[in-house]
């Protein structure tokens, strides 16, 4: 199918479940630190933004680099994971998942901080004067109201995952059928000359990723509509 060969699908059905993973755990971890992002006037806050925004500028590779010291046997992480029997994470699927969330948190926390600033604290407080818990505002109140915003942040999060290249390579290995994601495959195809194979699949992810963003400016372009409607 597609003229893409039984290994291709296996990195692209690792690439997908990777995504999933990644962006269902950052948005999860990325809520509480956003919302504090957008309403804290501590003056910590620069650093912190600064620390999220980090990813955007270096280099894949430097994030890799130290994510498998870390994560390694002699690393801190990877050291006491395995002096405790687990074993360390370098080379694992477990070890993708961390990097890629690392590497994608800025695409997941920006968004979700913008909309809630824009929701601002009004909502939330008719809501407390209605007796509303703290569960209710969330349910009925914040997510709803910064649904743009998180459905930007799991957009982003998930394409962005389909071309992490330089940090997966580096904390995963490459190794075919537990850490060869799509982006790797392709790059393996190039190094062996394998041009025809590595259009194929390059192509397969551009349609993926030009679908998602399709969506992603379609919905958003609705919900700007429904705003305006009386």
């Amino acid at each position: 199918m597609l003229g893409l060969t039984p290994s291709d699908w296996e990195a692209l059905r690792l690439t997908l479940r990777l995504a999933l993973i990644s962006t269902g755990l950052l948005l999860v971890l990325c809520l509480p630190l956003a919302w504090w992002l957008a309403h804290t006037q501590r003056r910590i806050k620069v650093v912190i933004e600064a620390l999220v925004a980090l990813p955007l500028v270096l280099p894949p590779t430097v994030i890799g680099f130290y994510l498998l010291i870390l994560l390694g046997p002699r690393g801190v992480v990877g050291g006491t994971l395995e002096r405790l029997g687990v074993g360390h994470l370098a080379f694992t699927f477990t070890g993708l998942v961390i990097g890629s969330m690392i590497y994608s948190l800025p695409f997941v926390v920006q968004p979700l901080q913008n909309a809630f600033q824009a929701m601002g604290r009004r909502p939330l407080e008719v809501a407390a004067t209605l007796r509303a818990g703290p569960w209710d505002r969330l349910l009925s109140v914040v997510l709803p109201l910064s649904r743009q915003g998180l459905l930007t942040a799991a957009v982003l999060s998930f394409a962005h995952t389909l071309g992490e290249f330089g940090v997966l390579l580096m904390i995963g290995g490459g190794i075919p059928g537990q850490t060869q994601v799509a982006s790797i495959a392709i790059y393996s195809h190039v190094e062996a000359l394998d041009y025809a194979s590595a259009h194929r699949l390059s192509l397969f992810l551009m349609l993926v990723a030009f679908t998602l963003l399709t969506c992603i400016y379609a919905l958003n372009r609705r919900f700007k509509v429904a705003g305006v409607m009386p």
